[in-house]
């Protein structure tokens, strides 16, 4: 098998774990702080695992800040994107069966938890803000973290505390996203359990994780330009 190949099966079962185990604590009924540790969890257990292998993005808009810093190729990008989506896909699946449930799979809604007395309009614009802005911190973790070898052996359990603390941050607001593909997923396997309300507003939750996932490649990029003479 190629490195390539490897990268991406490695990317589509470490999304895997990470749907399995976040979805399912909130599923199960772990309530908000519950779920928030169940994906801190998540991201530690992938990222001494399969994370060797090829990052453990698991995200595509952690994918996206690598592929802007140049440590992945956009091809590369295309490919992990891909199996992370197909990842959260057979992750969705999983919980859906074991649960008997497919509507609910850890969909993210705009108009949900605190935004629920909110106009649609503003619903949206809020959920967009919070969503950019929990990525953009998370994926600013995950860079820096990973920019320098003497974090590698702490690394899993920084960007798993990242996680754990947006979750704690929008769980009560949108189901927290910061992540594309599960939100994908998610409203995919919604729509088989009659509720078409996540596909909906998906463009929020797939636009607004990779633009503060841009975002925070691009701050990082500042942060390490070096002083001109």
């Amino acid at each position: 098998m190629s490195d390539s190949l490897k990268k991406y099966l490695a990317e589509f079962v470490g999304t895997f774990i990470l749907v399995v185990i976040g979805v399912g604590a909130a599923v199960a009924g772990a309530g908000y702080v519950g779920t928030a540790v169940a994906f801190g969890m998540a991201i530690v257990i992938l990222a001494y695992s399969v994370g060797r292998i090829s990052g453990g993005h698991v995200n595509p808009a952690v994918s996206l800040a690598m592929a802007i810093r140049g440590d992945i190729s956009w091809k590369e990008f295309c490919g992990y994107v891909c199996a992370q989506i197909c990842g959260a896909i057979l992750g969705s699946a999983t919980i859906g069966a074991i649960y008997g449930n497919f509507e609910n799979t850890g969909a993210n809604y705009a108009e949900a938890g605190s935004l629920a007395t909110q106009s649609t309009g503003m619903a949206y614009f809020l959920a967009f803000v919070m969503e950019l802005v929990l990525t953009f911190i998370f994926v600013l973790a995950v860079l820096g973290v990973t920019a320098d070898d003497k974090f590698s052996q702490v690394g899993g359990l920084v960007i798993g505390l990242a996680l754990t603390g947006v979750h704690l941050v929008g769980d009560g607001i949108t189901n927290t996203s910061v992540n594309p593909a599960r939100s994908l997923s998610a409203a995919l396997f919604a729509i088989a359990g009659g509720n078409t309300t996540p596909i909906k507003e998906i463009w929020i939750f797939i636009l607004a994780p990779l633009c503060g996932g841009a975002l925070a490649a691009l701050c990082w990029k500042l942060f390490s330009a070096k002083k001109s003479a």
